[in-house]
């Protein structure tokens, strides 16, 4: 009874402190707001770009920022506005408030999100403090875009009027909301903060005070603590759109649970991601919403698998070892160039390339049969007949200078014309008929991505990984009927010293039982260095002697490995790869499962070079059909 009264009392206290307004809410992704209501991401980014943001960096929810500014009574009570959601940009990200809900109007909380997509595009004094650098760009904005100042005046008028009444605060802290409320009236008039005890109240209008630089964007499922994801129906995996600030931590060894208590008097509650609660309470809960309590969330390893898990991005500092990976056999490939956008730089020697064992293991084998898998083996046959159409054929060619056969129709007409022009031939005669074959001259290397996010699952019963391998299989078996010229590699890294090759078929191997061995046996790991990975498969594939070289990436995720190779680095460093691959006569395209591909594929690759499979579990069948589209012409 005690424990449900306590509850009840909560909640009354949150309805009654809150300052937001659900029902005229609008969310930045689909994921963070009900279906049907407004979601503004794509749009948004249009925005920044076309207002001169840069456009390597993508578009995220940002984690919420603590402030320290002097909360109500009845806010104090309930525990509530201790984090406010603001907006910056830095050299990884835009980062936008995950959902807008501050004013009763939903075109106002549509408009904010406009809003602060064109501020973070025009803000370019971050040497300035926090109070002149945001009304340095609102000035700048609303003198350069007439369009967006009659939406910043309605803002600013909705954003005075939530902000605490001045008649009500101290004389220090009344001085600093009067000067922060004509700043937003006559942005540039101010040009000192006034000092007061207690931090001013957050300004939605504006860019958040301390936005922290140097953090990376945690691949959601490429961490190495994700290795024991267990089966579907055994855990319920959640996802967030959050993101939320994180740092590593060793696990602590204790063996008995942790009780959670949440004292007002302290300010900053840290605690791990991974709580082994021996109380039943709050089992069903949501774990986006504790984790929104959790002012820093702990990293740390276990191999013990949860009955919960939670899929959100984390903004943590990004792990630098001092040890270099161990060299894996004798190899003679030189150390490959890597990208720095920031120096824009192409840093020598920094890549190793390790090819896996895997191809030579299989060929010890000796494996006599390993025939394609059953449940692939009627799409085989579809595919059979529909790429048996492709086959180099004899094409006759009429009005030909020679031939050894004559067109009688072409032969009369010739006639006809001398006899028009006075028996006098102003060309060579071209009324015969010739037979050629038409030849494929075609070569495609695949780069298939094998890090540890193929490892998630896409169905009831098939992770990413079977998808790729069926797709393998699928893909040889229809280039296999055309005789076309392809071979078959894996990729994982794990960091710069340590980017794997698994060759599963090279150009001069025939596909067959040992090639369709190895495609089974490939596994997860690591992570996604794909720029590395690009420019030795652009190495491989430019050796071949053919009119049209096709570089065939598929994958399910961004760039990203365990050091600095995260965010925008590894973005930029791949697009200059591709660009690279063009250079040398390659024609790169993607394929990708990863539904969120779209904000930063486009910079990567370009608008037509890539598409996104949105059903992972159709990728086997449209991947060999996708190769004849891009080969056919």
């Amino acid at each position: 009874m005690e424990q449900k009264i306590g509850i009840a009392w909560h909640q009354l206290l949150n309805r009654l402190a809150a300052k937001q307004y659900p029902l005229a809410a609008v969310a930045l992704s689909d994921q963070a707001i009900p279906k049907g209501q407004t979601t503004l991401a794509h749009s948004a980014s249009l925005l920044f770009r076309a207002l001169g943001g840069d456009h390597g960096i993508e578009i995220q929810a940002g984690a919420q920022s603590l402030h320290s500014a002097r909360r109500s009574l009845l806010s104090r009570l309930a525990g509530s506005e201790r984090k406010v959601d603001l907006a910056w940009v830095d050299h990884q990200a835009l980062r936008l408030p995950p959902v807008i809900d501050a004013y009763p109007d939903r075109q106002l909380n549509h408009a904010l999100y406009y809003w602060l997509a064109a501020l973070c595009a025009v803000d370019s004094w971050p040497h300035l403090p926090w109070f002149n650098r945001n009304q340095h760009a609102v000035k700048r904005i609303i003198t350069h875009y007439p369009g967006l100042a009659a939406s910043y005046f309605r803002l600013v008028e909705a954003e005075i009027s939530r902000r605490p009444d001045i008649t009500t605060l101290a004389v220090d802290q009344a001085r600093q909301e009067y000067a922060i409320q004509d700043a937003l009236r006559h942005p540039g008039s101010v040009t000192v903060l006034p000092t007061a005890r207690y931090a001013p109240h957050p300004v939605l209008l504006w860019l958040r005070p301390d936005p922290q630089s140097g953090t990376s964007a945690l691949k959601k499922t490429d961490s190495p603590a994700d290795t024991a994801m267990p089966p579907p129906g055994k855990s319920t995996l959640q996802t967030d759109t959050k993101r939320r600030i994180a740092e590593h931590t060793e696990m602590p060894e204790r063996k008995s649970g942790l009780l959670l208590f949440r004292p007002e008097s302290i300010f900053s509650w840290t605690e791990y991601a991974k709580i082994d609660h021996e109380t039943k309470e709050n089992e069903d809960d949501e774990l986006a919403q504790a984790a929104d309590d959790l002012d820093v969330i702990a990293l740390a390893r276990e191999s013990k698998q949860t009955a919960k898990k939670l899929r959100m991005t984390l903004d943590i500092a990004a792990v630098h070892s001092k040890h270099s990976a161990l060299t894996l056999g004798e190899q003679h490939i030189p150390l490959l160039p890597e990208w720095d956008y920031r120096s824009r730089t192409l840093k020598p020697d920094q890549c190793r390339i390790n090819i896996m064992p895997i191809g030579a293991q299989m060929q010890a084998t000796a494996i006599v049969d390993f025939p394609l898998p059953e449940h692939l083996k009627r799409e085989q046959q579809r595919l059979r007949r529909q790429f048996g159409a492709l086959l180099p054929l004899r094409q006759r060619l009429k009005g030909q200078a020679d031939g050894n056969e004559i067109d009688i129709n072409a032969y009369l007409r010739e006639v006809a014309n001398l006899t028009h022009r006075n028996h006098t031939r102003s060309s060579e005669p071209r009324f015969y008929l010739d037979q050629r074959k038409r030849e494929r001259d075609l070569a495609c290397l695949l780069l298939a991505d094998l890090s540890l996010s193929t490892e998630a699952w896409v169905g009831d019963d098939r992770r990413v990984i079977d998808v790729i391998r069926d797709s393998l299989y699928l893909f040889s078996e229809a280039l296999s009927v055309t005789k076309d010229r392809f071979a078959l590699h894996g990729f994982c890294s794990k960091q710069r010293n340590d980017v794997r090759f698994y060759p599963l078929k090279e150009f001069d191997e025939p596909y067959n039982d040992i090639v369709r061995s190895r495609i089974n046996a490939i596994t997860p790991a690591y992570y996604t260095r794909m720029g590395a990975a690009i420019r030795h498969g652009s190495t491989l594939l430019g050796k071949q002697k053919a009119t049209e070289r096709l570089l065939l990436i598929l994958t399910d995720g961004k760039p990203n490995d365990a050091d600095h190779y995260e965010g925008r680095y590894g973005i930029e460093d791949t697009r200059k790869a591709l660009i690279e691959a063009r250079q040398q006569g390659l024609r790169p395209f993607c394929v990708t499962v990863d539904q969120e591909a779209h904000d930063y594929l486009p910079h990567i690759f370009g608008k037509n070079n890539f598409i996104i499979i949105r059903k992972p579990s159709e990728l086997p069948a449209r991947l060999p059909l996708l190769y004849a589209q891009l080969t056919q012409g």
